[in-house]
């Protein structure tokens, strides 16, 4: 006979209310990892999955060719400085001045945390664009020809692994929103700049963005969970990555 403890009923509505107060309290955190984590590293391992089969994307010459057709001198100028901005001109010394101010206002967790991401996303660029070894898109002759490798994009995933970063060490303040929209509208113009330039295939571009979410939104949860508490000199109610 099942006692009061054991009985299934009992048993099974204390698991669905530890279940369903689990969800109320973490729910945020799970979509969070699944459109930040999960989502971005499958579009990549697709991404990638076709790379190795050698595939056509089937986008890629109908975007390349449909931007180069607006082509004017506005706006080659235009372009030409937002890539620029998108790498060593713009990110390079935002990555730098961001991770030395983190350091000199002693929010140490959160310099862990921005200083693994960008340099991180940095060298996994590094390496993936060798490993794939993808020649640029050879339609015509851009204005601002690159003899690199070109999967995934270095300055799609830098620029987002930046504006990743930021909005992060910006939610839980009130400039969340105004991060969050400069940031969109920044890594989207610095993508189309890449492929309206004709140095890289759309495809590049996604790939870069998929792979600097996951990174970087990878790298929160370890430092958040992980980092060893901040020294007891610093401010506490500052240090702490996702925190007011």
């Amino acid at each position: 006979m099942w006692s009061k403890r054991a009985n299934p009923a009992r048993v099974a509505g204390d698991a669905a209310g530890y279940g369903l107060r689990f969800l109320r309290q973490h729910l945020w955190r799970i979509a969070l990892w699944f459109f930040c984590l999960l989502l971005p590293l499958w579009g990549f391992a697709a991404l990638v999955g076709e790379m190795h089969e050698k595939a056509v994307f089937p986008f890629d010459a109908p975007m390349l060719t449909w931007l180069h057709g607006l082509a004017t001198p506005a706006l080659n100028h235009f372009f030409v400085l937002i890539s620029l901005a998108g790498y060593r001109r713009g990110v390079v010394p935002l990555d730098a001045g961001i991770l030395i101010l983190l350091v000199v206002l002693r929010r140490f967790r959160d310099g862990l945390f921005f200083g693994i991401a960008v340099i991180g996303s940095a060298v996994l660029n590094i390496v993936a664009k060798n490993h794939y070894a993808r020649l640029r898109p050879d339609l015509w002759l851009s204005i601002r020809p690159e003899t690199t490798y070109s999967f995934p994009s270095g300055h799609a995933m830098g620029s987002m692994t930046l504006a990743m970063a930021v909005i992060i060490l910006c939610w839980p303040t009130r400039a969340r929103w105004p991060a969050l929209m400069l940031s969109v509208i920044f890594v989207l113009l610095v993508g189309v700049s890449r492929v309206y330039l004709g140095v890289h295939f759309p495809s590049d571009i996604l790939a870069g963005w998929t792979a600097a979410i996951a990174w970087t939104f990878g790298m929160y949860s370890l430092v958040d969970r992980k980092a060893p508490p901040p020294p007891p000199t610093a401010a506490p109610n500052k240090d702490a990555v996702g925190q007011s």
